[in-house]
């Protein structure tokens, strides 16, 4: 498979095949057990959203910048949160914060029917540019995902990939009955990973384990 990006010509070849399957056997030992979420990550092609210089590093369980103060979350984390989600097909997603746009794909892979929101305005213009080429077409949107996307709403599952300072209530209310968050909270630092289910009236949360995410940007989240 050949395709150009950025005026670069890419290639997803037997080598880059091996290192993201490679990743996947890594991410079983981390504890990764969804058979589909690491069907999906051995799937996308991971070295498509880096710079030249930083090929080498596109299949490292590592997270990596993407340029305006971002970066492409590390597999695990992206495993994390999606096994966390319990996708089914044609589950309605909201995610917030498209990046580089690979969480999205790996959504897509899984079936999703994913709305994605970007704050920032370069990264969705090249985002929104880059995912249909590789056959990924998500609904884009550009503006404030801390407060969700209301007119979408509701949202079988909510996918925040981004710290924020508090739950926003927004998210909260844009979740359908038996729909499920997952969202870093904590400080600029350091959060933990919080999985919301909505059961009615109810919202029963759950804690796991710490990570790091950029900030969370807009109203309810850590501002502009």
């Amino acid at each position: 498979m050949r395709f150009l990006h950025r005026n670069r010509m890419f290639e997803d070849n037997y080598r880059q095949r091996g290192l993201r399957n490679k990743l996947v056997k890594t991410l079983e030992k981390k504890g990764i057990s969804d058979p589909n979420v690491l069907k999906a990550i051995g799937k996308v092609p991971r070295h498509v959203f880096f710079e030249t210089a930083l090929l080498d590093h596109a299949y490292q369980d590592k997270a990596f910048p993407i340029g305006e103060g971002q970066t492409i979350s590390q597999p695990y984390t992206v495993a994390f949160q999606t096994e966390k989600l319990e996708i089914k097909p044609g589950d309605k997603v909201l995610e917030i914060g498209t990046g580089s746009g690979y969480q999205a794909c790996i959504l897509l892979e899984l079936g999703a029917k994913v709305y994605t929101i970007e704050y920032n305005k370069k990264l969705y213009d090249r985002t929104k540019v880059l995912l249909p080429k590789l056959g990924y077409s998500p609904y884009f949107f550009h503006g404030d995902g801390s407060k969700g996307l209301p007119a979408k709403a509701p949202y079988n599952k909510i996918i925040v990939t981004a710290g924020a300072p508090v739950v926003p209530k927004s998210l909260t209310d844009q979740l359908a009955d038996n729909g499920i968050l997952i969202i870093p909270v904590g400080n600029r630092d350091k959060q933990v990973m919080l999985r919301i289910t909505k059961k009615k009236d109810q919202l029963i949360t759950e804690e796991f384990e710490n990570f790091a995410f950029v900030p969370l940007l807009g109203k309810e989240g850590w501002g502009s």
